[in-house]
């Protein structure tokens, strides 16, 4: 009868290596390499005909040669015969450009769906996408963790005195209700303004935060510029602290500096997408559990749905 394999991009090995252990089983053994040009080279040591294939990869920085390493995975998967090819992505690059929002400008989430799903996958498990309408994008299965099954104990586990939660935009007020139904928090709104990518400017806060424990969710946090000046403005409006829960850590540019420097007292981020170096205000908790579980459900056809209770 044949079995599941788990196969590790470069993206993130330390995290497969973790959910293979979780599961009591070895990477599968494939070479990824690249020809002097940079074209990305795979070879499949070992036969997987008739084998239901997970690779587990996220399409972070850089951004491009690990989503190609993908695509020519799940090519080389299909072409040598494997069953079902399951796509593990902890992280989903390209998504948040999910929808027009203005004349000539591309839909990438979709763009980026085409291509998996072309490439051959049968199905995709990924956490906390950009907006939940991607899963639409795909024409195959798609099991959408939620970040709040990461963060809701952790949180619970604070003892805070008067906490509340925060949606650090209107976008993101039902993924902080899900936190809000859970914990049995009340919620805020942080109105902010956004001229232009990767910039944006705190306008106004929706709520009484003063002498509360705010607690901000989002999906992700990539220069940090929004979440400090939130931070920043929630502290000034009278909030005792602030601490902020992103399932995703892009962290690019010059967000280690901002997030010292801020009013933030702590940032609480996964391992979907590894961290570049240490900083005494991010904790970081680990979706392998989570992710490992998903896989083993699947493989066992057992319900996904009862892991969201």
């Amino acid at each position: 009868m044949s079995g599941y394999k788990i196969v590790a991009g470069r993206a993130n090995e330390v995290l497969s290596k973790n959910i293979a252990k979780y599961l009591g089983k070895t990477i599968e053994d494939v070479d990824i390499g690249k020809f002097s040009d940079g074209e990305i080279n795979v070879n499949i040591k070992s036969s997987v005909r008739g084998d239901d294939i997970f690779i587990i990869q996220s399409t972070c920085n850089p951004t491009n040669d690990n989503l190609m390493e993908l695509l020519i995975l799940v090519d080389a998967f299909k072409r040598s015969s494997a069953g079902e090819i399951n796509v593990v992505l902890p992280y989903f690059g390209y998504a948040r450009q999910d929808r027009k929002a203005a004349p000539r400008v591309p839909i990438t989430a979709k763009l980026v769906a085409d291509m998996i799903e072309k490439a051959g996958a049968n199905r995709v498990i990924t956490m906390d996408l950009h907006a939940a309408q991607i899963q639409g994008f795909f024409n195959i299965p798609v099991d959408h963790l939620l970040g709040s099954m990461l963060f809701v104990d952790y949180i619970k586990n604070k003892n805070l005195k008067n906490p509340i939660i925060a949606s650090p935009d209107v976008g993101g007020v039902a993924r902080a209700r899900t936190f809000c139904q859970k914990l049995d928090f009340d919620l805020v709104i942080v109105d902010k303004k956004r001229d232009r990518a990767n910039h944006s400017e705190v306008m106004n806060i929706i709520g009484d935060i003063k002498g509360k424990d705010v607690i901000i969710v989002d999906d992700m946090v990539d220069t940090a510029g929004t979440l400090t000046k939130a931070a920043d403005a929630l502290k000034l409006k009278g909030a005792t602290s602030v601490m902020a829960c992103c399932t995703h850590g892009v962290l690019s540019g010059d967000a280690f500096e901002k997030i010292a420097k801020s009013s933030l007292d702590e940032l609480v981020i996964s391992d979907t997408i590894p961290l570049k170096k240490r900083e005494d205000k991010i904790t970081v908790l680990s979706s392998c559990d989570i992710i490992a579980q998903t896989i083993k459900r699947i493989y066992s056809k057992e319900s996904i749905n009862s892991m969201f209770n």
